[in-house]
């Protein structure tokens, strides 16, 4: 899953950028930073991580399939 996340944080940046544009939350300049920012990549990269990590950890509690 580890060499998943990089190209999957890039792909939720892209959507994610794009609606804030569209909804006027954020400036198109401001957009293209964000696509372009490694930093951004790593740390969407991470909470894509934890949250994979943290689904396990609840499924293993809970009894469901892993």
């Amino acid at each position: 899953m580890r060499e998943l996340q990089g190209p999957l944080a890039r792909i939720l940046i892209r959507y994610g950028v794009g609606a804030a544009i569209a909804a006027g939350w954020i400036s198109r300049e401001s957009g293209e930073s964000l696509i372009g920012n490694p930093d951004v990549v790593v740390i969407v990269a991470a909470l894509i991580g934890a949250a994979v990590e943290g689904a396990y950890a609840l499924a293993k509690r809970k009894g469901w399939a892993t």
